[in-house]
């Protein structure tokens, strides 16, 4: 099995795999699965669901015994990628993620989180998992209330939380994938708001930048040995919908 998939795996059984993002609280915010510190206090469908669906999607592709990928380098200078607002799914989490655009928030962050065969994390100011800007907003998905039938399939992007419903706050990630498990066990439980609808291939690339355990939550090959840097995030024009653009430049 490829050594990286094979990592994936032991990230998905051993820690988190909900999506950090500051709360009023500060504390980390997840999505998915969580740590046996944590797992009382997380729903237990859910945390199944998302184990079960991440670690057989990582765990696809299997190879020759001791194959390992050789690292390659990628260079972000100056490419971007195009994410399509949905206000008709998710209106205050447009409106939020609109504002901290337009204010310069995302300017200099980093991507701190990648997962193959999941999901790419960024938006926390700290680069830790545990930070977000000083507001937090009510979860626009089914469980709490609100219904919004946009599914967590390949490009789309969703807010991060932490166990409180209402505790997203600038954190957002974006699905690498359009397998059905990881989107079912999404889906109704975090705030999807919008979808990457140009560039995609820069996310993509994220996954070329070497891996390692985060020094912070001390998940597995989690955090980008090398900043996978946002230069600036600014609002595009209107899409032939009316939906309003941000457009992603990286560094």
């Amino acid at each position: 099995m490829k050594k990286g998939i094979s990592r994936i795996a032991a990230a998905v059984l051993t820690l988190s795999l909900m999506l950090t993002g500051c709360g009023s609280a500060g504390e980390e915010q997840t999505t998915v699965v969580t740590t046996e510190a944590t797992t009382e206090a997380a729903t237990e469908a859910t945390t199944e669901e998302v184990t079960e669906a991440v670690t057989e999607v990582a765990t696809v592709g299997e190879a020759t015994a001791g194959e390992a990928a050789a690292p390659v380098k990628y260079s972000f200078s100056g490419k971007s990628f195009t994410i399509t607002l949905y206000h008709d799914k998710a209106p205050e989490t447009c409106e939020n993620f609109e504002k901290l655009v337009s204010s310069g928030f995302y300017d200099g962050l980093v991507f701190h989180r990648v997962i193959e065969g999941f999901m790419a994390q960024g938006g926390d100011p700290t680069g830790t998992g545990a930070g977000g800007s000083d507001t937090t907003i009510k979860g626009e998905f089914k469980s709490n209330g609100v219904e919004n039938d946009l599914s967590h399939t390949r490009g789309v992007i969703s807010m991060a939380r932490s166990q409180d419903p209402n505790s997203a706050s600038s954190q957002f990630f974006i699905c690498f994938t359009d397998d059905e498990r990881v989107s079912a066990a999404l889906d109704g439980e975090y705030a999807a708001f919008g979808k990457v609808t140009d560039g995609m291939e820069v996310v993509d690339a994220f996954l070329e930048v070497p891996r390692d355990t985060s020094p912070f939550s001390g998940e597995p090959d989690s955090m980008p040995t090398s900043p996978i840097v946002i230069e600036k995030a600014v609002m595009g024009e209107k899409d032939a919908d009316g939906n309003s653009t941000v457009i992603v430049t990286m560094q």
